[in-house]
C-alpha cells in the first residue's frame, strides 16, 4: 500500500464503528476521505474488514519528547515517531529540551526535517521560551515562528519559566502570531530535593516531598498573567485537584486557558512509589487517590482541555539505579489510547466521540494543526486510526517500538489495541504492523 502513488491510492474501510457509532464504511482516496456510508463500492481500492472496530481521527500530541538531537541513545526522531503511529498518532509536538536547546530557527527546522523524513506521523517543533531553557533571556520566537517549522507552542518544559517579567513578555510576544505559552508549572525553590508528592507516602518513606501548592501557585501567577496581556496560556501536565480548580476558575472569567493531563495521573499514584521502582519517578509526580478523581472528572467536564502523554524516554541505565539518582519520565505514546479507554470510556466518564474531542480535536486546535483533528467525514484529510475496543492483553514493552522501555504498565493489562493507523490516506501501521 505504501508505495503505491497517493493519487491513485484507495481504500475501503468496511463496517468500521465511526466514534463508536454504527458500522459504516468510509472511502480513502489519496489523502482525503471520499466518501462514507452503508454498502460502499470502490473497485480496485484495498479493503480493509474493520468488523465493528471503532474510527477515530488520528490523536494529537501536544507534549512529546523526541530527545534528538543530543539524545538519541534513548530516543530519535525516527523511533519516536514509530512509537506515535503504533498508538495511533498522526501528529506529535515535540518539546525543546533537546542537546542542543530547540531555541533557534536552525534547531526547530531540523526536527521539523527529521520529521519529514521519517513519514510515520506529523512533527511539530515546540520552541523553547528563553534561551537554554535558563530562564533569562527570551529565546528568538519570533524567528522560530517565521522559519519552515512555522513554530506557535512555545515551552521550557523540564523546567519553569519562574521569572514573571520574562513569562508577561513572553506571552505578549506570541499574541502577534496567535502563538501559545506552555507552562511547566513547578516553582523551583517549592521543589528542591523533592523526590515524590508530599503527603503520606513521602512521610512514610522519607523522601523529599514535592507540594501540590508548588505546581498551583505558578498557575494562578499565569492565568492571571495571561488575562492581563491578553493572551494564550497552556497549562502542562496539569497534575492536582487544587490545579483544577484554578483552571476552572480561570475559565469561568473567560480567560484564554487551556491545560493538559497525561495518562498516566489518571491511573497511577504516589502509592506505587512504596516499591521504590523509578520507573513511577516522574515531574510532576504521581498524585494521590483524591487528585486522579479530580483530574478524571475534570477531563471529563471539559476543564481539562486535553490529553497529552509527555512520553519521556530514557535508556536503561537512567532508570535502573536507586530512586534518588533515577531521571524523571515514562513512555506514553503506545499506550496512551489504552489507558483512556480504561479510564475514561470504560469508566463511563467519556464516550468514544469525547474522546476523539480530548485525544484529536482540542489538542490540533491548541497548536493551531489545522489538518489535523478534523471530523471522519467526506472532504477532510485521511488523519485516522482503527482500535480493537475488546482487545485484552498485558502490556509488553519488548514490542514497542520507542528505543527505551521505560513504561510503568509493564505486565499490567489494558483494553484496546491500535491496528491501523493513517496519515493522509497512507498506512503507517496496518494490521498492528508499522508500514
Amino acid at each position: 500500500m505504501a508505495g503505491r502513488n497517493s493519487t491513485t491510492r484507495r481504500t475501503l474501510l468496511r463496517g468500521a464503528r465511526v466514534l463508536g457509532g454504527e458500522p459504516q464504511d468510509v472511502l480513502i482516496d489519496g489523502e482525503k476521505i471520499a466518501e462514507t456510508g452503508s454498502g460502499l463500492e470502490a473497485a480496485g481500492a484495498d479493503v480493509v474488514e474493520a468488523g465493528g472496530r471503532i474510527l477515530l481521527p488520528g490523536l494529537v500530541d501536544l507534549h512529546t519528547h523526541l530527545r534528538e538531537p543530543g539524545r538519541e541513545d534513548s530516543e530519535t526522531v525516527l523511533t519516536g515517531t514509530m512509537a506515535a503511529a503504533r498508538g495511533g498518532y498522526t501528529a506529535v509536538h515535540a518539546m525543546a529540551n533537546t542537546f542542543p536547546v530547540a531555541d533557534t530557527a536552525g534547531v526547530v527546522e531540523q526536527v521539523w526535517r527529521l520529521g519529514r523524513e521519517s513519514g510515520y506521523c506529523d512533527v511539530q517543533p515546540v520552541g523553547a521560551v528563553t534561551v537554554g531553557l535558563e530562564g533569562k533571556q527570551l529565546a528568538e520566537l519570533g524567528a522560530m515562528h517565521d522559519s519552515a517549522a512555522g513554530v506557535r507552542v512555545f515551552s521550557d518544559d523540564g523546567k519553569c519559566v519562574d521569572d514573571a517579567v520574562i513569562m508577561r513578555r513572553a506571552l505578549e510576544y506570541v499574541k502577534a502570531f496567535d502563538g501559545v505559552v506552555a507552562q511547566h508549572a513547578q516553582e523551583p525553590r517549592l521543589t528542591e530535593g523533592a523526590q515524590m508528592n508530599e503527603g503520606t507516602v513521602s512521610a512514610e518513606l522519607g523522601l523529599g516531598g514535592w507540594p501540590a501548592v508548588a505546581e498551583e501557585s505558578v498557575i494562578a501567577r499565569d492565568v492571571l498573567l495571561a488575562a492581563h496581556v491578553g493572551s494564550r496560556v497552556h497549562i502542562c501536565h496539569l497534575s492536582t485537584a487544587g490545579s483544577v480548580e484554578l483552571v476552572r476558575w480561570a475559565k469561568s472569567k473567560g480567560w484564554n486557558v487551556t491545560a493538559e493531563v497525561t495518562p498516566h495521573h489518571l491511573l497511577l499514584t504516589d502509592d506505587l512509589v512504596r516499591s521504590y521502582d523509578p520507573v513511577y519517578k516522574v515531574n510532576p509526580p504521581l498524585r494521590t487517590e483524591a487528585d486522579v478523581r479530580a483530574l478524571r472528572e475534570a477531563l471529563a467536564d471539559g476543564t481539562i482541555d486535553c490529553v497529552a502523554t509527555d512520553h519521556a524516554p530514557h535508556p536503561h541505565e537512567d532508570k535502573d539505579c536507586e530512586w534518588g539518582a533515577a531521571a524523571m519520565g515514562m513512555l506514553g505514546l503506545e499506550t496512551a489510547l489504552p489507558v483512556l479507554q480504561h479510564t475514561m470510556v470504560e469508566t463511563g466518564l467519556l464516550d468514544w466521540a469525547g474522546l476523539a474531542e480530548r485525544m484529536s480535536h482540542r489538542p490540533a486546535a491548541i497548536g493551531r494543526l489545522s489538518g489535523q483533528g478534523r471530523p471522519v467525514a467526506a472532504g477532510e484529510p485521511a488523519n485516522l486510526l482503527l482500535v480493537d475496543p475488546d482487545y485484552r492483553g498485558a502490556v509488553d514493552p519488548a514490542g514497542f517500538a520507542s528505543r527505551s522501555r521505560n513504561t510503568p504498565y509493564e505486565g499490567r493489562e489494558l483494553p484496546g489495541r491500535v491496528t491501523h493507523t493513517w496519515l493522509r490516506g497512507r498506512a503507517t501501521l496496518f494490521d498492528g504492523k508499522l508500514a
